[in-house]
């Protein structure tokens, strides 16, 4: 069992045009286990996404307190490529476009990062996992041979940052609104391809705004964000109130001063 600890955590980042740094992340504490499924709800602006580029390492975020712990070692410092060796992964909300680099080059490449002594994976036993996964997500094999991304409609990105988790098995996936953007179809073939890689030796903290992704991928525990801050943790039926009260109930029954909509984000961070 791996565990990942989020202690305490401050993040702030700076405005692409003032270069003035504002406090995003104002205390997140978080602990999770491999075996578990983790959900973050939250209000647009309130540093969901924040906490997903900081935990894999985005140096545009600057943790100013706290700490990230991956099975007791501290994250901080160290760069996105090591975190990804170390067992993380994160599907991100909007996927990159490589020209040049191939789905089968790229997951091959990942995958031989993270074997012990850089001994790379037999080309047979790759293409057969990779066969695999690509049947099970109802993708074509020419998917493989295509530049990554490139070309890609938002659904086919998607599944195709689920086909490179499935293929590359990390200790814990974070996933970014992995469900924004799909049609009911999309969605279940996106959740199939999470819920084929239950197991003790794998964790998912899922990022949503939407209880409908619950639906298909069920949690363990979800965790409310609100003003930079976890405020509320509960069951999956705390999803499910949520629907039923919105964000503003949740705030009036908390007590909660806090806008509804970070305001105060700077610009060009999507409000992140």
């Amino acid at each position: 069992m791996a565990t990942l600890q989020i202690k305490d955590l401050h993040v702030s980042v700076a405005d692409e045009e003032t270069k003035k740094t504002k406090e995003i992340l104002k205390g997140v504490n978080l602990t999770m286990n491999t075996g578990e499924t983790h959900a973050i709800m939250g209000p647009n602006g309130t540093g969901k996404s924040t906490l997903s580029e900081t935990i894999m390492g985005n140096p545009k975020y600057l943790v100013t307190q706290g700490d990230i712990m991956l099975d007791g070692t501290s994250l901080l410092g160290k760069p996105v490529d090591e975190r990804a060796r170390a067992g993380l992964f994160l599907a991100m909300q909007y996927p990159a476009e490589i020209k040049g680099i191939t789905n089968l080059e790229f997951m091959r490449a990942a995958v031989n990062a993270t074997r012990p002594d850089n001994d790379p994976i037999p080309i047979r036993t790759f293409l057969k996992e990779l066969d695999k996964n690509l049947e099970i997500l109802n993708m074509s094999d020419d998917m493989a041979e295509r530049y990554l991304n490139e070309g890609f409609s938002g659904g086919e990105k998607k599944r195709n940052e689920i086909l490179q988790l499935m293929t590359i098995k990390p200790k814990f996936a974070i996933l970014d609104e992995i469900d924004s953007g799909l049609d009911i179809d999309a969605l279940q073939v996106v959740a199939k391809g999470v819920n084929q890689m239950a197991s003790p030796n794998f964790g998912v903290l899922m990022i949503t705004h939407y209880q409908r992704l619950l639906n298909y991928i069920h949690p363990d525990q979800v965790h409310v964000m609100m003003g930079g801050k976890i405020v509320k943790t509960g069951n999956a039926s705390l999803a499910t109130e949520l629907e039923a009260t919105g964000y503003a109930g949740l705030r009036d029954e908390l007590g909660l001063d806090v806008d509804l909509v970070d305001e105060d984000v700077p610009a060009g961070n999507g409000g992140r």
